[in-house]
Formats: C-alpha cells, sequence, structure tokens
C-alpha cells in the first residue's frame, strides 16, 4: 500500500541532506512510495524507482529495456542549452550499456574474459606498484595537496590506460572530454565536441590495433573479425570512461567519507583485514554512479504500480542502497558492516564488468593511503569541499588534504 506523497517534478538534485545522502525528497518518495510517478521537466510522466527491491527487480527484467533508439528518451533534470527530444536518439556502434539482447550477449561475451576475478587477481600487484608510485610522488610535496589531482584520478587512469593500451599521453585530452561529457548542463555542441573529439582519438587506435595489436583488451577485441572499427571504438570509449570516473571519485569521495567518520578511520588504519568489508560499505554508503535510465517496451507492474508501455523509468541506485528495508541503519557508515548484495554496480545482464577491478584499485588506493599518511587531514572545512552535483557521477572535484611533516 503506497502513501499519498506530491509528486515530484523533476528529479530531486540537491544534496541538502549532506555530502554523502540521498536528498531528503527522494529518501521521503522511497519511505512512502518506493515506485513513484514523476513529471519530467518535458511533461513526459514517467517514473522514479528507490526501493531495494524493487530496483533489483527492475534491473533483471528484460522488458525494462537500456536502448535509446526505441522510444524518446526524457531526461528528469533540467539541461540549459539541450533542446528537448523529439525522436529516439541513434544506436551508438559498441555501446552495450544501451543495448538489450541478444545484441548486448554479443559484445559483451566479448570482453567477460579479459574482466574475470581470476585475471584481476593477476594484476593486483602491478595496481599497487602503481598506487605506491604515485603515494610517494604525493608524499614529496608540500601539503596541503589536491587528492584528486595527485593520486584519485591519475591511479585509476593509468591502471585502465594499460589494460586498454591506451597511449597514458593522452589522458589529458580523455579525462577533458569526459568530464566535460560527464557535466550535466554543457550544451549539446558541447558535448558532441566532446564525444567526437574522443571517439576520434579511439577510432584511429583501434584500428592500428587491429593491423598490429599488441597485449592489451583492445588488440584482443581487435582480433574478432564480427566487431567492427565502429563497434571497437564504441567500447573502448565506454571502458575508458567508466574504468577511470567512477573508482576515481570513490578513492576521492571514499576518502572525504572516512575523514568525517574519525571513529571507523581509526578503526581502519588499526586493522588491515577490515579493509575489504569497508572498500563494500563504501561503495554502498556513496553509490557514485546513482542514476540509470531504463525504458518500459509494454505495460508492467512493479511495486504495486503500473507502468505503461513508452516510460522513461529512472531508478536511483544511492536510494536503494540506503534502504532500511534491506540494510540495517543504512545513512550510518560502518565498516564492520555485511554489505552483500550491494547495487552500486548495477543488477541483470549490465552488471559492471569492471567491478572486480574497481574493487582492488580501492583497496590498494584506501590501504596505501592510510599507511603512509598516518595524519591524513582535510585542509579545508568540510563544508567548502566542492562537491560534483553538477555532474552525472557523484564525487568531488577537489579534496585539499594535509599531513604532518
Amino acid at each position: 500500500m503506497t502513501q499519498p506523497v506530491p509528486v515530484p517534478q523533476g528529479l530531486p538534485m540537491q544534496r541538502d541532506a549532506g555530502p554523502f545522502d540521498p536528498p531528503r525528497e527522494i529518501t521521503r518518495l522511497r519511505e512512502a512510495r518506493p515506485v513513484s510517478p514523476m513529471v519530467f521537466p518535458d511533461g513526459h510522466e514517467g517514473w522514479l524507482v528507490t526501493g531495494y527491491d524493487e530496483v533489483r527487480q527492475m534491473m533483471a527484467d528484460p522488458r525494462f529495456s537500456s536502448r535509446q533508439d526505441i522510444g524518446i528518451l526524457h531526461l528528469p533534470y533540467e539541461t540549459p542549452g539541450m533542446p528537448a527530444q523529439t525522436e529516439p536518439s541513434p544506436p551508438m556502434p559498441g555501446m552495450f550499456v544501451a543495448m538489450d539482447p541478444p545484441d548486448h550477449g554479443r559484445l559483451r561475451k566479448r570482453l567477460t574474459g579479459a574482466f574475470t576475478v581470476k585475471r584481476m587477481k593477476q594484476l593486483e600487484e602491478h595496481i599497487v606498484e602503481i598506487t605506491e608510485r604515485h603515494l610517494e610522488a604525493m608524499a614529496a610535496l608540500v601539503p596541503p595537496v589536491d587528492l584528486v589531482k595527485e593520486f584519485a584520478l591519475p591511479v585509476p587512469s593509468l591502471v585502465i590506460c594499460e589494460l586498454l593500451g591506451v597511449p597514458y599521453e593522452d589522458r589529458e585530452n580523455f579525462q577533458a572530454n569526459s568530464a566535460q561529457l560527464m557535466v550535466r548542463d554543457q550544451t549539446l555542441e558541447e558535448k558532441m565536441a566532446a564525444f567526437i573529439g574522443m571517439n576520434t582519438v579511439l577510432t584511429e587506435l583501434v584500428t592500428r590495433k587491429r593491423e598490429t595489436p599488441g597485449e592489451d583488451i583492445l588488440s584482443d577485441l581487435g582480433r574478432y573479425d564480427d566487431l567492427t572499427v565502429e563497434e571497437l571504438a564504441g567500447a573502448a570509449f565506454l571502458l575508458l570512461l567508466a574504468g577511470h570516473e567512477t573508482t576515481a571519485n570513490m578513492l576521492a569521495l571514499g576518502t572525504f567519507a572516512l575523514l568525517e567518520n574519525p571513529v571507523q578511520l581509526a578503526e581502519l588504519r588499526a586493522d588491515a583485514e577490515l579493509l575489504p568489508g569497508a572498500v563494500e560499505e563504501l561503495l554502498r554508503y556513496l553509490s557514485v554512479a546513482d542514476i540509470f535510465f531504463r525504458y518500459a517496451t509494454e505495460d508492467l507492474e512493479l511495486g504495486g504500480e503500473t507502468i505503461h508501455a513508452g516510460s522513461t523509468v529512472i531508478v536511483s541506485l544511492l536510494a536503494a542502497n540506503r534502504d532500511p528495508r534491506r540494510f540495517e541503519d543504512p545513512d550510518v557508515l560502518d565498516i564492520h558492516r555485511n554489505a552483500r548484495g550491494l547495487l552500486s554496480f548495477g543488477h541483470g545482464i549490465h552488471q559492471c564488468l569492471g567491478q572486480q577491478l574497481s574493487r582492488i584499485e580501492m583497496r590498494a588506493g584506501f590501504e596505501g593511503l592510510l599507511r603512509r599518511f598516518p595524519s591524513l587531514a582535510l585542509a579545508v572545512p568540510a563544508d567548502e569541499v566542492k562537491l560534483k552535483t553538477d555532474m552525472n557521477i557523484y564525487g568531488v572535484h577537489e579534496l585539499p588534504v594535509t599531513w604532518a611533516t
């Protein structure tokens, strides 16, 4: 039984409950009506799903499509400079996150072998080496320093570049373009320029790798004759974007969260065996990749509500991961918690392909950071930390930190 609550006019975005918590209105909606109607800025009457069970059910149901080319995708927030969409977007080759079976499976199965748990574990020692090099370089600086610039961003960027076979000297270009694509209120022209810039470089790269393969994931993919250059470039774009944006934001925002929870931080410093569980809890607690879209291909029932065909449905993974029906005291960061079942990497066939890589990077990153800088502290008041409320992946723009020298 749902409770009467006002229908939200657009997706609540303001982080008014604190830097790590969902917007208060989203929390109220989850408690009262976990599958809630929502009026989008363009007038579309769609849905917002915030409950844990409802999100899991929806993301596992193939009738909620991930494609963006079978109906108009209605954005749940204002986008100045972006015209309202009047027709479906054309399909983008290689973008398997925006595909349904069987097309999705054809591309994803080519990548599954590259991201197995076994292969990721084999890379762990090298990831630790990369992490330690950046920590040593950061220690040579005079504090305060920006943790994002000096550590959180370069570590996963270098890792994913090496894995894919992308020259690391191109990182400034792809980091700038990917950041521009993540900003919600960029104009269509600005977003297209960023996409074309990245896609052009990656198309040239995968073409070279198909002709002269190396020992990297893009070379491995290039050996499949059934994948076109356009599909290879699209998959490379997706892996490059996701492979550094999510982990970089987790490292920076996770450090911020630990510094704001000194009791938890002290326990973690005292017992490194708590680290794997702490990483899972930080993933649940922060859920930096929060908002996802689906498209109802037929009339469906979800959480006691009827969702009609053609509806755009928005899910909040952060709200679902904070659902008290699934996690006790969900708004408390508890590194002792068993966060099994968290939805931070999604659910169903689109569950994040690189989740094991991300976990290894976070374990290496947090362990090294806390060990190397035992007196690490914020260099500015917490309310002065610049939050990424304007971005499609949440985090901090900068995290000024200091330590005793």
